[in-house]
């Protein structure tokens, strides 16, 4: 499967891209916003493109060419304000749904966050965040894609463990290493039973293999 990973050089993306590039079941293309970090990703062997969230669909619609899948797991960041929340985290996604219907490609996964499928349980300190979460994710369950929706908790950057806790609704609050996320969506790409399915995600004692597959 050729996968476009949208927010490659995230921190998150970053493992994504390293965990396709090592599968042999996968190829990944790279999508970024500059030069510098294209040219750094291809002289490492990995096929990368240069998009703009915040730019037209079409260039967005062009790296998706000749993809089957797409992860999108890109992010403003804490430190970037509300408005440039909604311009990546929601518009930003919406975009790359479009753009993913556009080019033809069928399998879809997004990293969202935990519980943004439920208003009771937001931070209310990032309103802003869980906002564009939750619509960006309704616009995916509303496309035509087969889509899965990733909902992890507190990120870490601590080693992954390769075990997690994942369900449909999580109500505790909890933490996961990045690499597990990103392994996580790595295995959902060709796990069936992550179709058309959301869920949160975070550490755990289940390998996540067994985990999704008894979702």
């Amino acid at each position: 499967m050729k996968v476009l990973v949208v927010g490659a050089n995230g921190q998150i993306g970053q493992h994504i891209v390293k965990q396709l590039n090592n599968n042999d079941d996968h190829t990944v293309r790279a999508m970024v916003r500059k030069e510098e970090q294209a040219e750094e990703l291809k002289k490492k062997g990995i096929d990368a493109v240069i998009a703009n969230l915040e730019g037209h669909k079409r260039s967005i619609v062009k790296a998706a060419k000749g993809c089957d899948a797409v992860v999108f797991s890109a992010g403003s960041g804490g430190k970037t304000g509300a408005e440039k929340t909604l311009l990546v985290d929601l518009d930003g996604a919406v975009k790359t749904i479009e753009a993913a219907e556009e080019a033809g490609v069928d399998r879809f996964v997004m990293v969202s966050a935990l519980q943004a499928n439920n208003r009771e349980n937001w931070n209310e300190k990032i309103r802003h965040y869980y906002v564009a979460k939750h619509y960006a994710d309704r616009m995916l369950e509303a496309s035509n894609l087969n889509y899965t929706i990733v909902r992890p908790g507190g990120l870490l950057n601590d080693a992954g463990t390769g075990n997690v806790h994942i369900a449909g609704n999580l109500d505790e609050r909890g933490s996961v290493p990045r690499e597990d996320v990103a392994r996580t969506v790595v295995a959902s790409l060709s796990e069936e039973n992550t179709h058309k399915r959301a869920f949160d995600l975070v550490s755990g004692d289940t390998a996540i293999a067994d985990a999704l597959k008894n979702l």
